[in-house]
């Protein structure tokens, strides 16, 4: 008889999903499917409030990736302003948004991810952890540690506290940088810097024995899509939209981020809480794309900054054309950890950099402002409609985890059927299934938002458990 096996929760990521995994009646995997089984709805709760508050309204989201909502939302109100921000304005958003990349890549590789990694797949779950690599690891643990209290330092000097800092408004900042400040966080950049470069070179030794996980986590010919500047280089705050084929061949370049939904339309499924977007011009499911470090490095033509651009030649020595497995989300980010702290280290030492004029101010001025930036997980779309009143009549958030949805969903059937054997079941063949997911770094809190009526199923119960009524809307 076919069988059913349920991994719930998923651990080692941020938010609540379960994954299903459907065995034949050999007990072969047949499919398997990624739950979120989590719901927030920010875009109804934001209706009818003033647009100023957007930023803070949706920072609110999630306490993973707060700035990269205060970014994109922030925005989004600059261009229902009309304003072009002061450009040190833009700067100091650009070097918040950077810290933000690098202390929450270095939670996912080193906090989430590296306990596979260092202790291996099949080892004993109670010690396959965090605090398991700090005993058998204790320097890289470190390492890991305080790489991201540096990200997360950065922002509480700039924005006054580390999660939710209500410093990037509509407009620009709240308030500018003193030289005092400034050479605390160039200090902390550079220590992050040698941190990072320390880690990438042991990575990259690493990466032989992972041959097998790279094979088969999320390994498969998709679309990718992302920022990339003017210049065609590595992009997080600004630019166009790019997508490339699996081949390496760019099907769509400098489309403004205004025109985002000519090429990005949305799915449900009954199956998730999680929207499913797609490239439109190919059509649902077949226009599957991925986002994110990985995505960001096989589009752009360099990073811009020396040691990042040395370390994307080395990763492009992978594979002819982008690289394809998922489980080098990994790699891509630390070498997204250095380029960030490089640019931190570029924009701080910029002559105006300590310019008061930091900020716009401005009524509403359209009807519709959007907000496009790079978070670490990969492309953030905040897309708001005001009324005469300035007050928000609508929200689309197209979140940077949902992007990858589709990709998550084969990634876990191609690992569960490359490793899982519903005859001899086994924990490491699950953790595998995991892991996968693991290389995206899913933010599920910010991804649950859903188009339509959401499913619902209410049951009546009598004393000893008995259906009494029942009510469903698909």
């Amino acid at each position: 008889m076919p069988r059913t096996i349920t991994i719930d929760p998923v651990t080692r990521i941020e938010g609540h999903a379960r994954i299903t995994i459907k065995l034949d009646d050999a007990g072969k995997v047949d499919d398997a499917l990624f739950h979120v089984t989590q719901f927030r709805g920010f875009e109804k709760f934001c209706e009818g409030r003033p647009f100023p508050e957007m930023p803070s309204l949706t920072a609110r989201t999630c306490g993973i990736c707060p700035v990269s909502h205060l970014m994109a939302a922030s925005k989004a109100c600059d261009s229902l302003m009309a304003v072009e921000i002061p450009p040190v304005g833009a700067k100091l958003r650009k070097v918040m948004n950077y810290a933000q990349m690098t202390q929450s890549h270095a939670l996912s590789f080193f906090h989430l991810s590296s306990p596979d990694m260092l202790l291996g797949w099949d080892a004993e779950p109670a010690k396959r952890n965090v605090l398991g690599v700090m005993v058998e690891f204790p320097e890289l643990a470190r390492d890991g540690i305080r790489l991201r209290q540096i990200g997360q330092t950065i922002i509480a000097i700039l924005g006054k506290k580390k999660i939710h800092p209500a410093w990037m408004v509509p407009g620009g900042v709240n308030s500018s940088l003193t030289a005092d400040k400034r050479d605390d966080i160039l200090r902390m950049a550079e220590e992050g810097l040698d941190i990072a470069q320390r880690t990438l070179t042991w990575f990259e030794t690493q990466l032989p024995a992972f041959s097998e996980e790279a094979d088969h986590f999320g390994n498969f010919p998709s679309l990718f899509l992302g920022l990339v500047s003017a210049e065609g280089k590595l992009e997080h705050y600004d630019g166009f939209l790019r997508v490339k084929d699996h081949t390496g061949k760019i099907i769509e370049d400098m489309v403004p981020t205004d025109n985002y939904q000519d090429i990005v339309g949305e799915a449900v499924e009954s199956f998730s809480y999680m929207k499913f977007p797609y490239y439109k011009p190919m059509g649902y499911p077949k226009g599957m794309y991925r986002v994110g470090p990985l995505a960001r490095l096989n589009l752009c033509d360099s990073c811009g900054t020396p040691l990042a651009d040395e370390a994307l030649l080395r990763f492009r020595q992978i594979q002819q054309g982008p690289v394809l497995s998922s489980f080098h989300y990994h790699y891509a980010r630390l070498i997204e950890i250095v380029h960030a702290l490089e640019r931190i280290n570029e924009l701080l030492r910029e002559s105006d950099i300590l310019s008061e004029h930091v900020r716009a101010r401005a009524r509403g001025n359209r009807r519709r402002g959007i907000g496009i930036a790079e978070a670490p997980r990969g492309t953030l779309i905040h897309d708001y409609h005001i009324d005469e009143h300035c007050l928000m009549t609508k929200a689309n958030l197209i979140i940077a985890t949902g992007h990858n949805n589709l990709a998550m969903n084969q990634g876990v059937k191609q690992v569960a059927q490359h490793w899982v054997d519903g005859n001899k079941l086994q924990e490491h063949m699950l953790n595998r299934v995991e892991a996968v997911i693991r290389c995206y770094d899913p933010c599920l809190s910010c991804a649950t938002h859903a188009l339509g009526k959401m499913p619902l199923h209410i049951q009546l119960l009598d004393t000893q458990g008995k259906v009494m009524d029942e009510l469903t809307r698909s």
